[in-house]
């Protein structure tokens, strides 16, 4: 959705409010991760989003703060059957008070043209998510797919009652990793017609970025710990 101002004029808590702060390297130290989750927490992200493994760190980081908690699942990969995705949704979402659940689609379903078995799958962990309160976020890897797949794959996530379409893993080793472009989430944006927002992930590193997405009406960001610092910079105190 459109902002009422622009980014530029912005407060800090104002752009924070935008960023999921990514902590999601598999190679990170238990004190890495309290490190990362902990700054998260002090530049007032919206949430810190983490790994299933990370769950009960950020659960006691985060209690009590402003910021919640994003877990991702099926990550980074999304190719476990449905039945493992339900179950994995079901278990990092129950009676674990988190706010966030994103969850990667089957892109090569997708690619396959497979649209009842990708409708199905989305719809089926979507059900699972809600029944828990939490908000549901379908990755679609997109630098993987055309824009005519990201423009169908977004209106069968919008079917199947997703809160959020989101633009990729950051983690895509098959080809060039672009991850949140203009190109790509104007397409989701225009796809959705207000029917679930957009998160944009990868590739938001630097202030025009940043501030870009937010002026077309991006509603969530995935930006990585490196990053939060130097795309708030530009928000006023």
């Amino acid at each position: 959705m459109k902002p009422e101002k622009k980014a530029a004029e912005m407060s800090r808590a104002e752009l924070a409010a935008y960023i999921d702060q990514s902590v999601l390297k598999p190679e990170f130290t238990q004190d890495e991760i309290r490190r990362y989750i902990r700054e998260g927490i002090d530049f007032g992200c919206k949430t810190v989003c983490i790994n299933p493994a990370s769950l009960e760190i950020a659960r006691s980081l985060c209690k009590s703060t402003n910021t919640g908690i994003c877990v991702v699942c099926d990550f980074p990969f999304g190719l476990s059957t449905t039945v493992s995705k339900v179950a994995q949704a079901e278990e990092i979402c129950k009676g674990r008070g988190i706010e966030d659940l994103d969850i990667v689609a089957n892109y090569g379903w997708i690619k396959s043209g497979l649209w009842r078995e990708v409708g199905a799958e989305i719809k089926a962990v979507t059900d699972a998510v809600h029944k828990y309160g939490t908000l549901i976020k379908v990755i679609f890897e997109t630098d993987a797919l055309t824009l005519a797949e990201v423009v169908r794959a977004t209106e069968i996530a919008c079917e199947a009652g997703v809160d959020f379409v989101k633009t990729s893993t950051g983690f895509y080793t098959g080809a060039e990793s672009r991850g949140a472009t203009v190109e790509v989430v104007q397409t989701m944006i225009d796809a959705a017609k207000g029917r679930c927002k957009v998160k944009g992930a990868g590739g938001i590193r630097d202030r025009a970025c940043f501030f870009k997405l937010i002026d077309m009406g991006i509603d969530r960001m995935g930006v990585g710990y490196r990053s939060t610092p130097v795309v708030l910079a530009g928000g006023r105190e």
